[in-house]
């Protein structure tokens, strides 16, 4: 005797299925770059709502995390409503901010003297539900927390965005240990685009996806956030000369 299977039966027992895990039914919400070669590369085509990811500053920026913020700002201004962003260090310079795509009217700031306040201002927001995302500043991040904040932003679908800010080189190297993060970025400083004309040109980055659920890391040479939030990949020389100058000085 054949068996027919039905699409639409097929389509049920999934969902019925998808509901027994705790999975959501509905399609994951995502925040594209815009740029098809970095979007392929994360699950749905973008950074996922609902989730939590990490940047850090690489080479010389990996203390003060300038490049990691403007990235992170980028990603914040391209997100819909207000953006709460909890510091310990009263040294983020706005103007910069501004310039990657982030109004200062869309800001809320909360600012505390300890990382446990940083994380309990990342919850309320988080739980809050209202929010375009949630920026966090924190030093460490151990899996206990990590996955504190990926359920709150789970529960309702808020982006949560940690920049790890160290303050000595050495303390870096806990970046490489795990978190609850769905996608772990690294932003580097490379030289900025060249002008035909005297002058600095547009900042450039190296943008290292270290990882990803679900994909592959990969790197990235970007352009810096533009006044929208927006990136660029950029255009590669054909001897490769820039890149290869900047990733021996960078070995040394």
């Amino acid at each position: 005797m054949s068996r027919v299977h039905h699409p639409r039966v097929i389509e049920e027992l999934r969902d019925r299925i998808a509901h027994l895990e705790g999975g959501a039914s509905k399609k994951a919400v995502v925040l594209p770059f815009g740029v098809g070669e970095i979007d392929e590369r994360l699950p749905g085509g973008g950074l996922a709502y609902g989730a939590l990811h990490e940047v850090a500053g690489g080479g010389v920026g990996t203390v003060d995390g300038a490049a990691a913020a403007l990235f992170t700002a980028g990603i914040a201004a391209r997100s819909r409503g207000k953006i709460l962003w909890c510091v310990t260090r009263p040294d983020l310079f706005f103007p910069a901010i501004s310039q990657a795509g982030l109004h200062p009217d869309r800001v809320i700031f909360c600012e505390a003297d300890k990382e446990e306040d940083v994380l309990a201002s990342m919850e309320e927001g988080l739980s809050f539900g209202g929010l375009g995302a949630v920026v966090g500043e924190l030093v460490r991040l151990p899996m206990t927390v990590s996955r504190r904040l990926q359920l709150a932003a789970e529960k309702t679908g808020t982006m949560a965005l940690v920049v790890r800010r160290w303050r000595r080189q050495t303390e870096a190297s806990d970046y490489g240990n795990p978190t609850a993060s769905m996608t772990r970025w690294r932003i580097s400083v490379l030289p900025s685009e060249p002008l035909p004309v005297a002058g600095v040109g547009r900042a450039r980055w190296l943008a290292e996806l270290m990882r990803v659920k679900a994909g592959e890391c990969a790197e990235f040479e970007i352009g810096a956030c533009d006044a929208k939030g927006r990136v660029c990949l950029l255009p590669v020389s054909a001897d490769g000369s820039n890149a290869s100058s900047w990733r021996g000085s960078r070995a040394s």
